[in-house]
């Protein structure tokens, strides 16, 4: 029995517009009404907590847990749902719970954390609504942890469950798993990936190639943990500290496993890897194909981890799997580990290729070497960043729940200052918009500012966006797409029109920079509205706040530089993707789903807020007014297109005259040339379609402007 192609099969180039029907259809089936925040807030959080260690050290006939203690797995399980953050693109972590779908459930990295989540249903099915997947895989790798003997940072709930794919995750260009098609010629990472190979979490630990060169594998683990947005102390301690418990399994060659879960026969019930060596378990369990304990009681919070790597030498050699790892030269240390099973036998603690970097790499061993000194900096390092690691994509604190929220904020977590003034009321808000369309500023001005500032927001991890003003930051404020002669010219003027308003309450009122850049963005909106002969006003909340330049991240902020924004036509050589993929990516980001995606882009063109002020897509003899002119002309069979010798330009010519018209990019023929965009361009290039534009506009400009609002949700 074969299944028919779908659409995309049979056309693979075609646009893929379907990762934003994500952020349209609903797929949770507790419905829209649904309040997990509060479901959440009414657990008992201590009976939970005691519930998953109780599962911890529960051993179970058909998955028998090494140590009696299932611990050191779940930690895996947890550290491979975070791991999978990266901060390019903000995608990836926790969020979701997304390990439990395909393909990351079914990467050779994964391999039996299918049993580490069958083993924690039991406590899913006692607390169902109440407790997503998505906080019990992180809640659980804590509580192993402190079961353990380590004192955790803290924890903060409120992941809400996905119930399919993240379709907008690219996880590499790879065909196969474990294939590496993402590194240039210099062994750089092409594109938003932190991993090293398709299938991994990091890097292969073998070592690069599979060859055992610690210091070549430094590189890598360095250039992989940079792109989680983890600096080397925070490398070393996540490394280190995790490695502390736990082993590695490979008993035999994996040419003993069976299909991964996505490929396992449907009477396996959605497990993998069935394992024909010995009794295909315990003991005899197969996973990485390394074989052994890091140290010699993986069960306990110690400094053993640290210790045998810098006091003892190692040397390379094949384990029973097959695979490259690292023994002691000392015999002595043979046989000096705790065995996982039979009481009988006895084990030899074991390093990674990976491991051995972190002491022959001079900046990893110096913080090494810290670490054996300072055992108490070495815990406190680990507990802070397995906190960043595990929390790294849930954007502010203020998005956080539960009794075990630390009281500091991060400056990982982008912080905002909280409201200490009275906001401005309706009245104040209309005043203000008069202020600056008086002020000798262009509607263009005022809506690329608003754009550029809110635009940042990513949804994959909440940064971003116009809250904290920092686009008047580094480095918010150099980046070339911000156009930055123009950027100052409007932030002065907005500034003098705060300093004049502020100065003149005496009654505690204030507006802040950012609640003003939203404004002036909306008041654009209207003017080009009324330019257009149609009265709108743009919905605005207040409550925003201006965040310092200590309060933000310069180094982890850049990477919401954009390398392409369709919706300004903006496009760069290092953009990863061509221009309407790199359009459909950004929209995603945005929480746009196709309509509204559509509707800015085309409202965005008539009102002529390109990038640098380009012509490119600007359809229209009269900038500034949102009608839908550049609907009419993408769909008008009056012109035909041809391209250029430059990449990404093409003519519009008027069939009838020979002459050229207007020039545009794929980001704007798209619109024409795929089947749902232009289906979507029908409805608002209609002769009774203006209208619906100006209010779709209206309606998805707001959404863009409030993303980061979380205090409205």
């Amino acid at each position: 029995m074969t299944s028919g192609k779908t659409t995309q099969d049979w056309w693979p180039d075609q646009l893929d517009v379907e990762i934003l029907d994500q952020n349209a259809r609903p797929v949770d089936p507790y419905g829209d009404d649904f309040d997990y925040a509060e479901a959440f807030e009414s657990l008992d959080f201590d009976e939970v907590k005691a519930d998953i260690e109780d599962v911890l050290t529960d051993s179970q006939g058909w998955w028998p847990a090494d140590y009696n203690h299932y611990g050191p797995l779940i930690i895996r399980m947890t550290w491979h749902q975070a791991g999978t953050y990266r901060v390019t693109d903000g995608r990836g972590g926790t969020s979701g719970g997304t390990q439990r779908f395909a393909p990351v459930s079914s990467w050779p990295d994964n391999a039996n954390l299918d049993k580490a989540r069958r083993l924690l249903e039991p406590v899913k099915m006692k607390y169902g609504r109440k407790l997503s997947w998505a906080d019990l895989l992180v809640l659980a790798g804590n509580v192993a942890m402190e079961s353990m003997g380590f004192e955790t940072f803290g924890f903060g709930g409120g992941r809400e469950d996905a119930y399919e794919p993240n379709k907008a995750a690219d996880w590499g260009p790879e065909e196969e798993m474990l294939e590496d098609k993402r590194h240039d010629d210099d062994g750089n990472i092409d594109g938003p990936f932190a991993a090293d190979h398709m299938g991994l979490i990091y890097v292969n630990p073998e070592g690069p190639g599979g060859k055992p060169d610690p210091l070549e594998s430094a590189k890598y683990v360095r250039q992989s943990f940079d792109r989680m947005a983890m600096n080397d102390e925070e490398t070393v301690a996540l490394c280190a500290g995790g490695h502390t418990f736990g082993k590695v399994h490979g008993a035999d060659s994996d040419e003993n496993l069976g299909a991964e879960p996505e490929a396992a026969p449907i009477e396996n019930q959605g497990l993998g890897w069935e394992n024909e060596y010995g009794e295909g378990k315990g003991a005899d369990t197969i996973t990485s194909g390394i074989e052994g304990p890091w140290t010699q009681s993986p069960t306990s919070w110690d400094m053993e981890y640290v210790d045998l790597l810098l006091d003892y030498e190692w040397e390379p050699h094949k384990g029973p799997g097959g695979a490259w790892q690292w023994q002691p030269k000392d015999e002595d240390v043979h046989g000096s580990a705790e065995p996982a099973h039979d009481a009988t036998e006895s084990a030899t603690p074991m390093m990674l290729t990976t491991d051995v970097a972190l002491k022959r790499d001079p900046d990893y061993r110096e913080v090494l070497e810290r670490f054996q000194e300072n055992p108490m900096e070495f815990g406190i390092s680990f507990a802070r960043a397995w906190y960043k690691l595990i929390h790294r994509d849930m954007g502010p604190t203020s998005r956080l729940l539960g009794p075990e929220v630390p009281d500091e904020e991060m400056l990982w977590q982008d912080p905002i200052p909280e409201v200490d003034f009275e906001l401005i009321d309706d009245e104040q808000a209309a005043q203000l918009k008069e202020d600056i369309l008086a002020a000798d500023l262009s509607v263009t001005e005022l809506v690329k500012t608003a754009w550029a500032a809110a635009s940042t927001y990513r949804d994959s991890d909440k940064r971003g966006g116009v809250n904290g003003a920092r686009i008047r930051l580094e480095p918010h404020k150099s980046w070339e797409v911000n156009e930055l002669e123009q950027l100052e010219t409007v932030l002065d003027t907005l500034e003098g029109i705060q300093e004049e308003f502020n100065a003149a309450q005496s009654d505690g009122t204030r507006v802040s920079l950012a609640d003003l850049i939203v404004l002036a963005g909306n008041a654009g909106v209207e003017q080009a509205a009324a330019n257009a002969g149609y009265d709108v006003e743009v919905p605005f909340e207040p409550g925003r706040t201006d965040a310092s330049q200590d309060q933000t991240d310069v180094e982890s902020f850049q990477a919401l530089n954009p390398d392409a924004d369709g919706f300004r036509n903006y496009y760069t050589d290092d953009a990863y993707k061509g221009p309407e993929e790199m359009l459909v990516d950004k929209a995603d980001l945005l929480n746009l789903d196709a309509p509204e995606t559509t509707a800015l882009l085309g409202g965005l063109r008539s009102i002529g807020a390109n990038y640098d002020g380009s012509e490119l897509g600007v359809f229209t003899d009269e900038p500034e007014a949102l009608d839908n002119d550049f609907f009419e002309t993408v769909l008008s069979m009056d012109y035909e297109w041809v391209s250029t010798d430059e990449e990404n330009r093409y003519k519009l010519r008027d069939r009838g005259t020979g002459d050229i018209e207007w020039e545009g990019t794929r980001v704007d023929l798209i619109f024409g040339a795929n089947s749902r965009l232009r289906s979507l361009s029908h409805v608002y290039g209609a002769n009774d379609g203006e209208e619906k534009l100006v209010t779709d506009f209206v309606q998805a400009w707001s959404k863009v402007m409030q993303n980061d609002r979380f205090d409205l949700e």
